[in-house]
């Protein structure tokens, strides 16, 4: 008996272990992450759904919440590569670039052949700015694979760090050898040459990117630029252009293209590029010199003067911005200010051997580097997340819960409160069902027309579902008009009855008057009783949720409502949920709704007690966690709120993933 027991379990396991990890190949990660949810409650000793869930969270760009699962992975399991590689690559996403190395060679440890742990560690060495130890594994992987041509490349983009450009050139001839149809590789091998100065190698390399089909803008503004500088204006225009249409938000392609339309006096189109690149990147005092020269040009002089003002905050030794200035003043009329502007020109002239001054960079920009190469591997998924360079989220899944889901925007507004219905959307992504034991229990000793069911997302009625709540209100009145020799717990159950009816139909004045009916007949305190106690904390709950929506309802259709009765209602609404936590501490639902309603009193602070409360009673009770995140948010803890919000997603409330890549 024992042994079937156990084999169903590890089945059982073992099979949602593998639909998980499906679900993760098919990168429904919020799915997946339900199915490791279900293995770690049945087996939380195990490492592997851990891991698992972790790498999902890393697509949904929760990194803290994949380091926790991580290390616990690796608590389980400490012999684990994978577990180590894969913290290691998360803590490289945090810029905790020590830890990610430890985690690296740890996995080297375990696995010291292995090519992607390898190429990680010398990564994180070389953002660390460890270069020699950097080369150190990449000469490794070299000495085991001379003509890789990507460890050639990775040892080009080191060498460019520590400033070797010739050991870097001699790198990247390497890889454009060794994979000459990579036009990341003619890339980078231009580049270089370009910064040598050798503009005819440089020519022939980029060419070759562009031929390829390079997709990177740079490739285009760096051929710009040898154009320009050989005066093939119109050659260098066709690939500003180009890079202009690849990267419309790249500020140093509009820059460019502004520089050249000036020396060809195209000012008015000179003026909306330098324009654009200010919108993009406004602290760049290249492009305010030059918007500046433009609006010289033009005679925009107060536009001038605006332009060269914030070189002089920025730059105050930058004499030319002085000159210039004065010119603008002496044009608008002010010969006091243009003497002014020139005479501390005059005198930083003076004392020039004792200031360092600024010069500025007048020219036309090289394109540094490939930015598709600083995050070049793609973990874990074959169309990892964080480098979809494909088509939206929204077009290529139809579901809401498929994919990068951090990148569907998310309102930052509350869960909404838990309220009891016969109606009820669930959410498929949330572990567990909504329950309370008492309410369960009601429902099956009730004479309600249905089981009451809670939820968070109430179904719009129709027009032939509300005919049918009115036709039961009617025979609910005839009932309890000739029910007078009922007994008290008979007439408080109709009267709560029609209270649902009309709250069903939105008539909530007339649901509270019966809800107090009800009330009145049931024992002051709770009863013992399975059948009144289920009816007695129905009926207080619902009596404080239909007060809020009657708030709600009147301070939205009523600018001239009754400011002093509204206090007293929502008063009255607080003390029904202190009447439930007192009678029915387990009772998580009223701790949640108090919370929501502390919240849009502004008593962040409080909130954060209930939604505590809530989640003791109910450790996974998904919206007070998401709830609570947002709350320790709002007081500026991002720390624990992004906590929660991690907590939130891991439960199902997939909305998460989008707040916490945006907070964090």
């Amino acid at each position: 008996m024992c042994v079937s027991i156990l084999c169903h379990a590890q089945m059982n396991t073992d099979r949602l272990t593998a639909i998980g990890r499906n679900a993760l190949y098919y990168d429904d990660y919020v799915l997946s992450i339900q199915y490791f949810n279900q293995v770690i409650k049945l087996k939380p000793y195990l490492a592997e759904p851990y891991l698992y869930r972790a790498i999902a969270k890393i697509q949904l760009g929760d990194l803290n919440g994949a380091e926790r699962d991580c290390s616990q992975a690796i608590s389980n399991s400490p012999f684990m590569p994978g577990a180590y590689y894969t913290r290691g690559f998360i803590y490289r996403g945090l810029n905790e670039l020590e830890k990610a190395e430890n985690d690296f060679t740890e996995a080297l440890m375990f696995s010291p052949e292995n090519k992607t742990y390898m190429l990680l560690r010398a990564d994180v060495r070389s953002a660390a700015g460890k270069y020699e130890k950097a080369l150190e594994d990449i000469n490794f992987l070299l000495m085991k694979e001379p003509e890789s041509a990507s460890y050639n490349f990775e040892k080009g983009v080191i060498s460019m760090q520590m400033n070797d450009t010739l050991a870097a050139l001699h790198c990247f001839s390497k890889a454009v050898e060794n994979d000459g149809q990579n036009a990341a590789n003619w890339s980078a091998k231009g580049l270089v040459n370009s910064m040598l100065g050798h503009d005819d190698e440089a020519l022939l390399d980029l060419t070759q990117a562009v031929n390829l089909g390079t997709t990177w803008a740079g490739d285009y503004i760096n051929r710009g630029i040898i154009f320009y500088r050989r005066h093939n204006y119109r050659g260098a225009m066709a690939d500003y252009d180009k890079a202009v249409e690849l990267a419309p938000e790249n500020a140093q392609s509009h820059y460019n293209r502004g520089v050249l339309r000036q020396e060809l006096g195209d000012y008015n189109n000179a003026l909306a590029d330098f324009d654009k690149a200010l919108d993009l990147d406004p602290e760049n005092v290249e492009i305010h010199y030059q918007r500046g020269l433009v609006n010289m040009q033009l005679k925009h002089w107060e536009a001038a003067l605006a332009d060269f003002n914030s070189l002089i905050d920025k730059y105050p030794y930058f004499l030319p911005s002085y000159y210039l200035a004065s010119q603008a003043k002496a044009a608008l009329g002010d010969n006091k200010g243009a003497f002014r502007y020139r005479q501390k020109a005059e005198e930083l002239e003076k004392n020039k051997d004792k200031i360092v001054t600024r010069q500025v960079n007048t020219d036309v920009q090289l394109a540094e580097a490939q930015p598709q190469k600083k995050d070049r591997r793609k973990e874990f998924s074959n169309r990892a997340a964080q480098n979809q360079q494909e088509k939206p989220e929204d077009e290529r899944y139809k579901s809401a819960t498929r994919g990068a889901v951090q990148k569907k925007y998310a309102e930052v507004v509350n869960q909404p409160n838990m309220s009891l219905s016969y109606y009820a959307q669930q959410d498929a992504m949330r572990r567990t069902a909504y329950y309370h034991y008492s309410i369960d229990d009601y429902n099956r000793y009730s004479t309600l027309p249905a089981p009451l069911l809670f939820t968070l997302q109430e179904i719009a009625l129709t027009a032939d579902m509300v005919n049918r709540h009115f036709e039961q209100i009617s025979r609910l009145t005839d009932k309890l008009e000739r029910g007078m020799t009922y007994s008290d717990i008979n007439r408080a159950e109709l009267f709560f009855a029609r209270a649902m009816e009309f709250a069903l139909v939105q008539d909530y004045k007339s649901a509270i008057e019966d809800c107090n009916r009800a009330i009145y007949l049931l024992p002051s305190s709770l009863p013992a009783d399975t059948r009144e106690q289920g009816l007695w904390i129905a009926a207080y709950f619902c009596r404080a949720n239909w007060r809020y929506k009657l708030i709600d309802y009147q301070r939205s259709a009523d600018d001239e409502s009754d400011t002093e009765q509204l206090k007293l209602d929502f008063e009255l609404m607080l003390r029904d949920y202190d009447q439930l936590i007192l009678n029915k501490a387990d009772f998580a639902f009223a701790y949640y709704n108090k919370a929501n309603m502390l919240c849009l009193q502004r008593d962040f602070k409080a909130a954060v007690e209930y939604y505590s409360k809530a989640i003791e009673v109910d450790a996974e009770f998904a919206e007070a966690y998401y709830n609570r995140g947002l709350t320790f948010i709002y007081i500026e803890d991002n720390d624990k709120g992004l906590t929660d919000l991690s907590k939130a997603g891991e439960l199902g409330i997939y909305q998460a993933y989008n707040l916490i890549s945006r907070f964090k």
